[in-house]
This record gives C-alpha cells, sequence and structure tokens, in this order.
C-alpha cells in the first residue's frame, strides 16, 4: 500500500520556514527562490488539509496547528539525519548502539573503551544515557548497562560488580578531623540520590541506628551532581568510591566513614536482549566488558 507520506522536499521547506518564521529566510538557507519555498509550502498545505501558516503583509506565522506539526516534522527530520549519517559512516564497519547509566560511563567506562577499540577497530560503540529500564523493542539499542536487579524481561543479565557506597564529603566539612562517627553523620546535611531513595535509610541500619530525617535532604539525579554538591561542603554524600576516583585523588572529596553499604540485590550488569546475544559484536563486547570488569575488581579488592 502506498504511504501517505508528502515530498521529503515540502517537509525541509516547512521545517525551515517554521523555524525562521519567514519564507525568505527559508529561501536563502536551502538556496532556493522564495517562489519555491511558497509552493513547496502550499502543496504541503493541500495535502494535508490544514492551513499551516496565517499570511499578512507583515510576514507570515505559524497557525496552532502548524506549529504541533512543525515540532514533529524537525524531531523526524532530525531522526533521519542521524541514520544517514550514521550510515554513511559505517562504511562497512558494525555500530553498537549502547544504553548506559550516565556517571558509570564518563567516569569509568569511556577510559577503558580504548582498549576494545584496540581489539575491534570494526565495531563502534555508541553510548547513550538512560537511567532506567526501557523496551527495547521500542528503541533502537542493542544492549543496555544499568543498576538494579537484574530483572528485565526479554533479556540475558551479566553481572559486572556491585555499587558499595561510601559516604564522601569535602575535606573542609572535616575540619581537619579524621572521618565523623556514625551517630555523627546523622546530625549531618545528607545529599540523596534520586534514583537510590532509601540509601542512607541502609547504610544508617546497617551501622545499626534509626535516624527520623535520613530520607531528608536535597536530591540530585546523578552521582556526578552528588559529587559535585559534596565537594562544595554542602553534605555528606554517599557514592561509590569507583565513580570519584578523581576527586579522591586530587583531595576534593574524602571519605567521611570507612563503612560502605554492601546492597545484595542490586549491582551493575549488562543487559542484552535475547534476540541480539547471538550478534557477533555484542558477544566481544560482552566478553571484553565482563573480563575488564573482573579484572578491576581483583584490583580494587585490599
Amino acid at each position: 500500500m502506498r504511504r501517505r507520506i508528502p515530498s521529503t522536499a515540502a517537509l525541509v521547506a516547512f521545517e525551515s520556514a517554521a523555524r525562521h518564521q519567514s519564507f525568505t529566510k527559508a529561501a536563502d538557507e536551502l538556496v532556493l527562490t522564495q517562489s519555491a519555498i511558497c509552493r513547496q509550502i502550499a502543496g504541503l498545505e493541500q495535502f494535508l488539509g490544514i492551513e499551516l501558516f496565517r499570511r499578512s503583509r507583515r510576514g507570515v506565522k505559524l497557525t496552532e496547528a502548524g506549529l504541533a506539526y512543525s515540532r514533529k516534522v524537525a524531531a523526524q527530520l532530525d531522526a533521519v539525519e542521524r541514520d544517514t549519517l550514521a550510515a554513511m559512516g559505517q562504511q562497512g564497519a558494525v555500530a553498537i548502539e549502547l544504553a548506559v547509566v550516565p556517571t558509570f560511563a564518563t567516569q569509568w567506562l569511556v577510559p577503558r573503551l580504548k582498549d576494545f577499540q584496540r581489539l575491534h577497530p570494526e565495531v563502534t560503540v555508541h553510548l547513550t544515557n538512560r537511567t532506567r529500564p526501557f523496551l527495547f523493542a521500542d528503541t533502537a539499542f542493542d544492549a543496555a548497562i544499568y543498576f538494579g536487579d537484574a530483572e528485565w524481561s526479554g533479556t540475558e543479565a551479566h553481572f559486572l560488580m556491585p555499587e558499595e557506597p561510601q559516604p564522601v564529603c569535602s575535606p573542609e566539612l572535616l575540619a581537619g578531623r579524621g572521618q565523623f562517627e556514625a551517630a555523627e553523620l546523622s546530625a549531618m546535611p545528607l545529599l540523596q540520590q534520586t534514583t537510590r531513595p532509601y540509601a542512607w535509610r541502609q547504610w544508617f541500619a546497617a551501622q545499626g541506628l534509626s535516624v527520623p530525617h535520613d530520607l531528608g535532604g536535597p536530591r540530585y539525579e546523578l552521582f556526578s551532581m552528588l559529587a559535585q554538591a559534596a565537594s562544595h561542603g554542602m553534605g555528606v554524600a554517599l557514592i561509590p568510591p569507583f565513580l570519584i576516583q578523581r576527586e579522591l585523588a586530587e583531595g576534593r572529596l574524602v571519605p567521611a566513614h570507612p563503612a560502605a553499604l554492601h546492597s545484595s540485590d542490586k549491582a551493575y550488569y549488562l543487559m542484552i536482549p535475547e534476540r541480539k546475544a547471538e550478534s557477533a559484536a555484542l558477544r566481544a563486547f560482552r566478553d571484553w566488558l565482563l573480563q575488564v570488569a573482573r579484572a578491576y575488581q581483583g584490583e580494587s579488592r585490599p
């Protein structure tokens, strides 16, 4: 069945005119005449059966329907352009679209990816931030690295490492002391991680303490935000040491207490959809990542 889709030229002309709110500027951008832009948009309006612009002596202005349609068209043209550039850039190479939790990716994964590229120059790994599970069938992702319980329908889970966050703060907050006692931390401002809302409650419980305000305090979605807030003296944060190695090495953050939070039910996992488990590129990336994760855990153990 023939698709009910207007011409690409008409959509490109409309998107440019809508973005500039001007047929003249659209013509300049696309290196066309103003009359050509007018014809393209008039044809598009006839195809759709709706008015996209209101014309007046002062110029043109999007109608409500035109504004809504322009946003959707712009998003779709952006997607087509990305896919086209990706296809042009592959030239026989294989790409992996990987969804990642952001701080883990920037602080731990990216510094090690050069080794994978050296071993597998034919495979390109693209990273996109995703902090929560999603349906692989609704996305272009080939795999995901996430923190959770490995219960993800239709996938195979590969354990990477535990999180084990530890209380950290700025040296100024310690004011020359070595570290705080657990009870002293309960009186400090507690910086919260949005996706780990009960982390402080679990940590205090492991120390045998019940703290009424353990869920209170400013919340940050990313560990990188949490680290910045803690390094500026805004409070104490629970952060896995492997995500803040630079801050610890430079002394911008220091351990506020030696005890880490050991969670038995959640960790970092590589999740691969069952329908893509036989991909040679994914298998190569999986084997490399698991080996690197095991090596890191061996190095980081006391």
